[in-house]
């Protein structure tokens, strides 16, 4: 990367070296520098497949080579009706192969032939090793003419020279390509052949007097063909082991079982190099200056943390099979269960296996019980384990003896991969949703309040909408006594003070208050590019949130659904206090509520396609429109990201939520277990109850 940018300052210096200044100012320069200095991809992979194979094979060969290979793109005659989800195809609307390999060939020539060094062509029907193709292409020079493959004689034997197997699959340069490209068109009109790689093997042979060959520079083509019924497992053939393709693969499920075949091969090969360079640098560390200290354990694990003061010690917990002492909510012991308690026994097994590993055949060790466990979370490192194991071992003769023995382990993190994303913009208007029952009015005058000086003064991108919920008694007194006619005046006076405002709202009448439903309402008043905040009536929103729900929310790829700061109860929080004006983030104040799925944003459209596909299983069960929520909905139906954070600029004021109990049993308990947390801190209640059991003493 860094010569690379010494040739381009170069570049620039030799120009303002030989130009004028009139010739610099029309002298246009290439958008990137690596057009400039003519830098190419590596590897294409075309596919041939047909309408009656791309959904089945097509599809396998898409599934073990795309996450391997940069660019893969499938060829086939004409479309089938459904295409495959994720799959790049080009059709060329006729089924006549060699038509097929000719429009092929010229589609490369046409669009990819200046982007790339190599060209490898495949059929759907044969496995790829794309590691080891590659490989191959990584240790061949990309301005050699070459074409690669396994050799075959033409039918007949009446044409000297060799054409290359398509079963087998071919690797071509781009010199070659270029060569063939001018002549092209007099090989589609002297069609000789009736399979489409020995036509193309023909073309190339007659126009650039190039054969298909299966070694250069001592690199070999290796090829293996696959009997019928074969199983991969029990082929023990070097041959089949080290090679780059498979032919013929008959159906989908022999292609993958050939997929886990050669993965677990090279699986295997990378294990044993990252044994052999271990003690590589065991060895080597003995001469270092410092040592064996010089080389870190475990070996290619990055070293420990060290901290810088006091303040930086990285903590140990103490834990057991069944206790750890060191627990979230502050209590000095508690169960060790769901994921922790997995963890441990996954340590604890996994110490025991590298035991045996080490002492087998000579003894063989039993776990008895874990005496002692400690561990600490390294940000640099990973999981740091020390445990005291009382075993029982038993060497080769069956006697047999009781010890204790302390091992290190270390769960290292794992490589940190950078997930490509699409562009989002904080241009983006949001659609603020407030739904409003009887018991929220009290609220409002504080939301709106807030919402103005966060909003309305400061000209923010987002549209405050209220959605006014009856229930059938209420709606049929609107007229003589509405309900939320006070707040239907409060909007009013904020219109009238801010007269570029509108603050829209929508009246629903239901039994069930559910948010699907409403938003099935609020859903068809929308475009479908309309970008929405689902909120409560008790939401502090302000500038800093919206933009990380624009942010978050991705058009057909992600929904955000934030963790709200909830405040205590007051009269728990500041119990013979006085209350606070302002609540700040503090732990004494409240917590993130991790119980609350209530705030959620998302796009109308990515809403609408949920929907549909849910609609099925409404048919069959109305009800699960009243007894799910949005993001269960999302998490079920959507197959879009279900973005879930800590959101320290969403704050929520303390109130009693109304748990519906004809939501679903997760949903409800959620709903309660959400006012419980929400009442205060362990320590603050268990002030309240002190001081409640002292009054009852005395």
């Amino acid at each position: 990367m860094i010569s690379f940018v010494v040739m381009y300052s170069f570049v620039q210096c030799f120009l303002h070296s030989f130009f004028s200044n009139s010739d610099l100012m029309s002298f246009s320069r290439a958008r990137y520098i690596s057009t400039e200095l003519g830098m190419r991809e590596r590897l294409f992979v075309g596919v041939l497949t047909s309408k009656n194979s791309i959904n089945t094979m097509g599809v396998a060969v898409n599934r073990t080579i795309s996450h391997h290979l940069d660019s893969v793109i499938f060829f086939t005659g004409t479309h089938n009706r459904k295409v495959p989800h994720g799959m790049f195809t080009v059709s060329h609307g006729d089924e006549r192969l060699i038509w097929n390999m000719f429009q092929t060939v010229k589609y490369i020539f046409d669009h990819y032939i200046n982007e790339y060094d190599w060209f490898y062509f495949v059929q759907d029907d044969t496995y790829t090793e794309a590691d080891r193709i590659k490989t191959l292409v990584d240790h061949l020079s990309m301005d050699r003419e070459l074409y690669m493959g396994s050799p075959e004689e033409f039918i007949g034997g009446e044409m000297e020279g060799k054409y290359c197997y398509g079963g087998f699959g071919y690797l071509l340069s781009r010199t070659l390509l270029l060569r063939l490209q001018p002549f092209l068109e007099n090989c589609r009109n002297d069609i000789l052949s009736a399979r489409p790689d020995e036509w193309l093997g023909r073309c190339i042979i007659d126009y650039t007097n190039i054969n298909c060959v299966g070694e250069f520079e001592g690199h070999q083509y290796h090829h293996y063909e696959l009997g019928k019924n074969s199983d991969p497992s029990k082929e023990q053939s070097e041959h089949f082991k080290t090679a780059l393709t498979v032919h013929p693969v008959s159906d989908p499920e022999q292609m993958y079982r050939l997929h886990r075949f050669f993965t677990e091969i090279e699986l295997q090969k990378t294990y044993d190099e990252i044994a052999k360079l271990q003690k590589e640098i065991k060895n080597v560390s003995v001469v270092a200056f410092e040592g064996n200290r010089s080389a870190h354990w475990p070996v290619g694990i990055n070293p420990p943390f060290e901290p810088k003061s006091r303040f930086e010690v990285l903590k140990w917990e103490y834990f057991t099979e069944e206790e750890i002492y060191s627990c979230i909510d502050g209590s000095p012991k508690c169960e060790l269960q769901g994921v922790d308690r997995m963890d441990v026994a996954d340590v604890i097994d996994t110490a025991i296996l590298e035991l045996n590993k080490k002492y087998k055949p000579v003894l063989h060790l039993k776990k008895q019980h874990l005496i002692n466990g400690y561990r600490r979370f390294d940000p640099i490192r990973g999981m740091e384990y020390t445990l005291d194991l009382q075993l029982e071992v038993v060497n080769q003769k069956g006697h047999s003896r009781s010890i204790s023995k302390r091992v290190h382990l270390v769960r290292p993190l794992s490589q940190i991969e950078i997930i490509p994303m699409p562009y989002v913009t904080e241009a983006t208007r949001v659609h603020i949703i407030i739904p409003l029952t009887l018991q929220d009015r009290g609220h409002v005058d504080h939301l709106l309040e807030v919402f103005a000086s966060n909003a309305f003064e400061t000209s923010e991108n987002a549209i405050l909408t209220f959605l006014f919920i009856y229930d059938p008694v209420e709606a049929q007194q609107v007229n003589q006594n509405d309900i939320f006619a006070s707040v239907k005046t409060q909007i009013n006076t904020y219109e009238r003070k801010y007269p570029t405002v509108k603050i829209p709202w929508i009246s629903v009448k239901t039994e069930t208050p559910s948010q699907i439903k409403f938003m099935d309402i609020i859903s068809k008043k929308h475009p479908v590019d309309t970008l929405f905040f689902l909120a409560s009536v008790t939401t502090t929103v302000n500038t800093e949130f919206l933009n990380r729900c624009r942010m978050n929310s991705i058009n057909n790829w992600q929904v955000f659904f934030p963790i709200h700061f909830q405040d205590y109860n007051p009269d728990v929080a500041y119990h013979n206090q006085q209350h606070p004006a302002t609540v700040d983030l503090v732990k004494d104040a409240g917590h993130f509520d991790r119980k609350s799925f209530d705030e959620s944003c998302f796009y109308n459209s990515d809403y609408m396609a949920t929907r549909t596909r849910m609609a099925a299983d409404v048919q069959e069960n109305e009800e699960i429109l009243e007894t799910i929520d949005i993001y269960d909905m999302f998490v079920k139906y959507s197959g879009l990201h279900v973005f879930r954070a800590v959101e320290p600029a969403l704050h929520q004021q303390y109130r009693y939520q109304a748990c519906n109990p004809r939501l679903s049993e997760d949903v409800y308990h959620r709903c309660v277990q959400s006012n419980l947390e929400g009442l205060g801190s362990r320590s603050q209640l268990a002030m309240l109850l002190f001081e409640q059991e002292q009054g009852n003493s005395t």
